[in-house]
């Protein structure tokens, strides 16, 4: 039987939205802030915690809230799940997963992802976010990781990312690398290049 070719997939930018800018503007707009000073204070303060999981999200609102009274938790949570909601390239999932295994790797809080991650979990041969193991790409260490769950490691490996510099660790692993535009031509690149695959075989 011919062993699948693994694809592995950022979230956020890729199959999701981005927290950024969307999210940010509309807590900078509120708690009267630039949008740039914001997220200047959030990278300085707590972005490499939160994202590692060194403090919890309760932290997070909490810090959030210390630095703008006005940002109380009962109104700043609801707003991940209006920010973080699926991209069309999700409805793909499924139909690339009779050609590949695929996996995802996310600088995320798993407590966020969880809902969307459902109703596609049966599709997904593993899930690694930063949150959960302590580390944050570009780290080569969380790309390791997702490495070591794979288990035909002589197959083709793609992996997707909207951010170029996380594409260079992949690289480095020897991993073939697509970067997500914005526009999302790589959906059908990503299709074409498994339709390859499968034909070759």
């Amino acid at each position: 039987m011919m062993k699948k070719p693994q694809l592995i997939l950022d979230m956020a930018g890729v199959i999701i939205t981005n927290l950024s800018p969307s999210f940010w503007e509309e807590i900078a707009t509120t708690a009267d802030i630039s949008y740039n000073d914001l997220k200047t204070l959030f990278k300085n303060e707590v972005r490499d915690h939160l994202w590692t999981g060194v403090i919890s999200e309760e932290e997070f609102w909490t810090w959030l809230h210390n630095h703008f009274p006005i940002l109380e938790v009962r109104y700043t949570r609801p707003l991940i799940n209006k920010h973080l909601v699926p991209l069309p390239a999700i409805e793909q999932i499924s139909k690339w997963s009779d050609k590949a295994d695929i996996h995802l790797l996310s600088n995320h809080r798993n407590e966020w992802l969880a809902p969307l991650l459902n109703p596609i979990s049966k599709y997904l041969k593993s899930i690694t976010i930063s949150s959960e193991v302590g580390n944050c790409k570009p780290d080569p260490k969380i790309y390791q990781l997702v490495q070591e769950k794979i288990v035909h490691r002589t197959t083709s490996i793609i992996y997707v990312d909207d951010q170029q510099k996380n594409l260079i660790p992949a690289e480095e692993l020897g991993w073939e690398t697509v970067f997500a535009d914005q526009e999302g031509k790589w959906v059908t690149e990503i299709t074409n290049r498994l339709n390859l695959i499968k034909e070759e075989h």
